[in-house]
């Protein structure tokens, strides 16, 4: 992208204020975005964005600035600016070069795409549109169908003062549906969206007919569900999805960027059990062509499997550079942003409570009334604390072990700290949900996910 020569002369630059430690962050990317509804083509985008950003620290204080002129003289501007940031008397000598000997971070890529979509022509993706429009129109009470589809190319450098030098090429692809089913007054809706960290070869293993006929399927099961009961109760929580729980009520909270600061109820736990026997919960950028890999991170260091709950026990927190000054613990490959514009944070990857020992026909035959959350949807958490309230998208009724009835207008409410302990079972049917994290650095690709878990009281909320 740039010559060692410019960005060791930047990287110099920027120090000249009296800073510890300078980074700059190189980006340019490109995504397109279509949506068909009811089989017709009604939005079509993209866009591409170039910059950099440049970050300065003076022991644990931070000063960033970015900006979309990356010629020579652009950057040497930012730099100059950067410097002076701190209020450093006088002007910053703009005359050295860096001299920096930079050393390149061994990373080999864990995925190439072989359909990449850069080379992908339009009319393909939209016939992957069209695949999963058929899976779902028309089947049962469906008479209504969107398609969203995105991907995302992403290419950056990330070099800074202590000579390191990492390159890395992002590609996301992603699918969704959308559907709606309807007999009379009534009307429910289906959503699947499933993605990953590759090219258009994903729709080879996960095909468009399966996602629309997955959103179709949840849209027809939910119709005619009455309503959920509400109380405390036991609860299956589904495996994919079901992972959200644990990512928005105990996994930001195991982030540095809430422990540097105490506002983590785990922040002094480290080495605690804080969970049940039965759960062992992972961080992983490593997983090769998931939708949270990380081959570096948005810091240069390569990713790398994070256990973070082992069989109860806290174990590690996710730490970028920053939040590993203020704590002290080593990082972790965790430091992420959306683009050049944010500062990198200590962020999730592709997080997860990890397989257990047992069935999802076990868990579910422990209960004699209770509720199957098959199916998670959004919800919200109080930062810090944990306390969230969920809803459940597709719900059943658990009878004497057995699923029955469909049931609509579940939530539930908890805390992710107290859930940790109330997990009694955990089954060995891992898998991971695709979402977008927001947090301090933007909105990030990360993996949820889990096996099938039963927790022996959770509050449910509902109507009957």
């Amino acid at each position: 992208m740039l010559s060692e020569a410019l960005v060791a002369e930047v990287l110099t630059l920027a120090r000249a204020g009296g800073a510890d430690f300078s980074e700059l962050f190189v980006e340019d990317s490109v995504n397109t975005t279509l949506r068909l509804h009811q089989g017709e083509v009604k939005d079509a985008g993209g866009g591409n964005l170039f910059g950099a950003g440049l970050r300065l620290l003076y022991g644990t204080r931070v000063v960033y600035a970015y900006t979309n002129d990356v010629t020579p003289e652009g950057l040497r501007d930012l730099a100059s600016q950067v410097a002076r940031a701190r209020g450093a008397a006088g002007e910053t000598d703009r005359t050295g070069a860096g001299g920096l000997d930079f050393r390149r971070v061994d990373a080999p890529p864990l995925y190439v795409a072989r359909q990449h979509p850069l080379h992908a022509a339009g009319r393909d993706k939209l016939a992957l549109m069209r695949r999963a429009h058929g899976g779902a129109a028309g089947v049962g009470d469906v008479k209504t169908v969107d398609v969203n589809y995105l991907d995302r190319v992403q290419r950056v450098l990330v070099a800074n003062s202590e000579g390191l030098w990492a390159e890395d090429e992002r590609v996301w692809t992603r699918l969704s549906v959308t559907a709606i089913a309807q007999d009379g007054t009534l009307r429910q809706t289906g959503f699947y969206g499933p993605g990953a960290g590759q090219g258009l070869e994903f729709f080879e293993t996960v095909t468009p007919e399966a996602i629309g006929a997955e959103a179709a399927r949840i849209a027809n099961a939910m119709l005619r569900a009455g309503y959920a009961p509400a109380g405390k109760l036991p609860v299956v929580i589904g495996n994919e999805f079901g992972g959200v729980i644990f990512h928005e009520a105990c996994g930001h909270i195991l982030e540095t960027t809430a422990v540097e600061k105490n506002a983590s109820v785990f922040a002094d736990k480290m080495g605690e059990k804080i969970a049940h026997e039965s759960v062992s919960a992972i961080d992983d950028g490593t997983l090769p062509g998931s939708w949270g890999q990380v081959t570096v991170d948005d810091e240069g260091m390569p990713g790398e499997r994070t256990v973070l709950i082992e069989r109860g026990v806290l174990k590690s927190f996710m730490v970028d550079r920053v939040g590993s000054l203020k704590t002290g613990y080593a990082r972790t490959g965790s430091g992420r942003r959306q683009n050049y514009t944010f500062a990198p944070a200590s962020r999730m990857r592709s997080t997860f409570i990890d397989n257990g020992r047992e069935t999802p026909e076990s868990l579910i035959g422990q209960v004699s009334h209770g509720i199957y959350a098959r199916r998670m949807g959004g919800g919200s958490v109080t930062p810090g604390t944990g306390d969230y309230n969920f809803a459940v998208n597709e719900a059943y009724l658990i009878r004497n072990g057995e699923i029955a009835e469909p049931l609509r207008g579940a939530s539930l409410v908890g805390n992710g700290a107290q859930d940790l302990r109330n997990i009694v079972g955990v089954a060995g049917d891992l898998a991971l949900g695709q979402g977008m994290c927001g947090s301090i650095s933007g909105s990030l690709p990360t993996d949820v996910g889990q096996p099938h878990i039963l927790i022996s009281e959770i509050t449910v909320g509902g109507r009957a």
